[in-house]
């Protein structure tokens, strides 16, 4: 018998499931999900990533079995394993959130579009998050933001009727790594995945970890207890960006008008939280916009300004640029497949402006060690940490300062750089300063248990402030800045006005996420922590900062 093909991508749950929802209202359902070998072999793809689709998978199964409903896995394209239901004569009508991914995605998307319409097949994609599909200016973005979030949480559909028995269909099992062709890809301290640890990590944040939120995301001592901990779980879905917004705001009220410090603490802690959501959603609006900002400048002027380089790339990639905070912040991520905003934006920035790295190769590394690749934002925030976005505040990190500023005394160097372990706290941040009899001391011999720096920090960041600053220069490079803030920028009011929003005032702030793209879209995803976008998302023209 026929079924309502409802095709689970980045959306694993059955709770705000609209699809889902819809679907059941129409006959059978047949809940899908397709492994694609081609998506997982991306650049932009890893076994990590894997690891945690697999286990919201499983968590997803047991989910729809709570409803009667087996969860179908294939492991193929997406074409060839709808078609091959299709013949089976399975196939009523296909369902799907929207998705905005990488351009693999996207073509994909237009591929399975294609198939339905010479089949005389509806495709049914319905919106997820706040990214507005045929969007053709950012004016009243924010608007439609809210009234997004403002929408009555779905509950599960109460009755689904679910007659694939008779067709003999078999679930299937969900696929390894190797079965997908991934790299070994050991991640010991990545959060597990799944909607019931998603519920976990939310409730744990909003009733104990959070309440500080704001004074201590920035810094790795703090950000990994500190910080929502929630990027992955909305990266795939496990939990809807809806039901988080509006946990926050059942949280906020809870709070009542008490003015004790620890309440006034929580309240900074979960408004600095929904702002960050929101931008969570301004970044992947603007790749639906513009879908090349995955792989070209937003600006023109930056188009081949840094070439690709092979050894500093595996340097700082490996954790070994000799710069020990960036080192220490590389391997932690590689170890865990999370780090904080401040540390993604220095990291993407060190390897921008002080060893000159392309933001494509860099971004790739980066995407890969992602368990919440995002594409939308990972994209965007590279362009915005490698300055060549055009609108943005050109921040040179001084990874030496930011060491001291956020680890002074060096617990977090120590732990991740184990050979560094007995040097002492006066060279821990500039390892070079040693002599040979302190090294000998230390058991820390430079250039044999750890590097030399691979450039002079201080040099390097003069010479990149230079020449990405000398063209920012002239009314040229302004005029097609003040374009792309036209098409991408924030134009978010004050944070009276967002605060208005929230309790349910008029909305008055005014956005911009510009000419989108065409109505089909370009099916999304640097991550938020959730926590936030790496950097400050501020648009400005001013000078390079050294941070």
């Amino acid at each position: 018998m026929a079924a309502q093909v409802v095709w689970f991508k980045r959306d694993l749950r059955i709770h705000d499931h609209a699809p889902l929802r819809e679907a059941a209202g129409r006959g059978p359902v047949l809940p899908l999900y397709v492994a694609e070998p081609e998506l997982w072999s991306l650049p932009d793809a890893s076994g990590r990533q894997w690891a945690f689709c697999a286990e919201s998978l499983a968590d997803l199964r047991v989910q729809l079995a709570a409803l009667g409903l087996p969860l179908v896995v294939r492991v193929g394209g997406a074409v060839e394993v709808l078609e091959a239901l299709r013949l089976q004569g399975l196939v009523a009508g296909l369902w799907s959130h929207q998705e905005t991914g990488n351009a693999w995605s996207y073509a994909r998307d237009r591929q399975v579009a294609a198939w339905a319409r010479a089949r005389g097949l509806s495709w049914r994609q319905l919106p997820s998050g706040g990214v507005v599909r045929g969007l053709h200016e950012r004016d009243g973005w924010a608007t439609l933001w809210e009234e997004r979030m403002a929408q009555p949480l779905l509950e599960p559909p109460a009755a689904v009727q679910a007659q694939l028995a008779l067709a003999g269909l078999e679930p299937g099992p969900l696929p390894s790594s190797d079965d997908l062709g991934l790299r070994h890809d050991p991640c010991p301290h990545r959060h597990p995945g799944g909607r019931h640890e998603g519920l976990r990590t939310l409730n744990s944040f909003l009733a104990d970890r959070g309440w500080a939120y704001h004074r201590q995301l920035s810094s790795p001592l703090s950000a990994f207890e500190a910080c929502s901990r929630l990027s992955p779980h909305l990266a795939y879905g496990t939990l809807s960006l809806r039901e988080v917004v509006q946990a926050c705001r059942a949280r906020r009220r809870t709070l009542g008008q008490a003015t004790d410090p620890g309440t006034a603490s929580w309240r900074r802690a979960l408004r600095a939280f929904e702002e960050r959501l929101h931008w969570h959603c301004h970044f992947i609006q603007k790749l639906e916009s513009q879908p090349d900002l995955e792989t070209t400048e937003a600006h023109p002027a930056y188009i081949g300004l840094r070439q690709s380089d092979p050894a500093r790339l595996a340097a700082w990639a490996e954790g070994r640029t000799g710069l020990p905070f960036v080192d220490a912040c590389m391997r932690a991520l590689i170890a865990g497949g999370w780090i904080n905003f401040r540390m993604r934006a220095m990291l993407m920035a060190v390897a921008s402006y002080h060893l000159w790295i392309d933001w494509r190769d860099s971004g790739a590394v980066l995407a890969r060690l992602f368990v919440d690749y995002e594409s939308g934002i990972h994209w965007n925030q590279c362009q915005m940490q490698a300055g060549t976005t055009g609108i943005n505040t050109v921040r040179i990190y001084n990874p030496i300062k930011q060491g001291r500023d956020h680890d002074p005394d060096g617990r977090f160097i120590r732990r991740w750089l184990p050979e560094l372990s007995a040097v002492p706290a006066v060279h821990l941040h500039e390892t070079w300063t040693m002599d040979e009899v302190t090294q000998e001391r230390a058991g820390c011999r430079l250039g044999q248990d750890y590097p030399l720096p691979i450039v002079d920090p201080m040099e390097a960041a003069r010479q990149a402030r230079e020449r990405v600053w000398g063209l920012r220069q002239g009314p040229a490079f302004r005029a097609i800045a003040s374009a792309i803030h036209e098409r991408h920028g924030s134009r978010r009011g004050s944070r009276r006005r967002r605060d208005r929003a929230q309790t349910g005032s008029p909305q008055t702030t005014r956005e911009r996420p510009g000419p989108r793209r065409q109505p089909q879209g370009h099916p999304g995803q640097l991550s938020l922590d959730l926590g936030g976008a790496w950097g400050d998302p501020l648009a400005g023209g001013a000078e390079p900062q050294i941070r």
